[in-house]
């Protein structure tokens, strides 16, 4: 259905001090979809994030989650969202003190009055689905960084959430790295039928993996579309952001053969 949304923002306002980070940001999310945000370094990719995920409370605008508007007066409404999504933080937020089994059922042990024995099960089978249950019993520092990210999508996905927010989850990683980070989002993604939105600043990977992508800048979503449209966009603001890492090679090229730079500010 065109309009099968799962989740929709309007109008998103977050102010803090003289600093406007929101100024009107709105994004529609399709159900089933994985949609990657993109934005430049302190452009409020992860404040709109947080926002989204009740950690951070908006000045103003409307978040919608299944057609039911998350209001402060809605009590039961926000709850049902707490439930039914997940956060997967930048840094992973992994518990050093606690197996990969421990961790992975610590969301189960918080949010559901599952038994014990309930709760090991579908945390196996979560590991399991992600490859790790020979490591169940290793501390987060046994494993490598790859395992740890498929750590914490474990955990993230434990609870069976139909939507799932991933915070700069490629953040300070390699380009080999980064592409097996979005190959794992976009693989679980499609397995699991959850609804990804991803905040990013790494644009060729979101590409690929994205079914819809969407740019944040100066407070607001200028672009939404799908991948194709935005590397055919001729808004200029697209254009510049898409377009930077080409503009550096040229530039660095004309460099090398001893050509004049002009200034920015000349």
């Amino acid at each position: 259905m065109a309009d099968d949304f799962l989740l929709k923002v309007e109008n998103l306002h977050k102010r803090f001090g003289a600093n406007a980070v929101l100024a009107g940001a709105s994004l529609d999310v399709p159900r089933g979809s994985l949609i990657a945000v993109l934005g430049r370094s302190g452009a409020g990719k992860s404040v709109f994030l947080k926002c989204l995920a009740d950690v951070i409370e908006p000045d103003s605008g409307t978040i919608s989650f299944d057609g039911h508007v998350l209001t402060k007066d809605q009590p039961a409404a926000r709850a049902e969202f707490r439930r039914r999504c997940s956060f997967l933080f930048q840094s992973n937020a992994l518990f050093d003190s606690l197996t990969a089994l421990e961790n992975v059922a610590l969301p189960l042990e918080q949010t559901t009055s599952l038994p014990e024995k309930e709760v090991i099960a579908r945390s196996m089978e979560a590991l399991k689905q992600l490859e790790l249950e020979a490591h169940a019993e290793r501390y987060p520092s046994q494993l490598s960084g790859g395992m740890q990210k498929r750590l914490a999508l474990a955990r993230a996905i434990v609870t069976r959430p139909e939507l799932v927010l991933f915070d700069e989850p490629t953040a300070g990683l390699d380009p080999l790295r980064r592409n097996a980070v979005f190959t794992m989002i976009a693989k679980y993604q499609r397995q699991f039928g959850f609804t990804a939105l991803v905040v990013t600043h790494d644009v060729p990977e979101a590409l690929v993996a994205s079914d819809r992508v969407a740019l944040l800048d100066s407070g607001v979503m200028c672009f939404q579309g799908t991948p194709d449209e935005f590397a055919t966009s001729t808004n200029t603001i697209v254009r510049d952001f898409r377009d930077s890492e080409a503009a550096l090679t040229q530039t660095l090229g004309s460099i090398r053969r001893g050509e004049t730079i002009q200034s920015e500010d000349s």
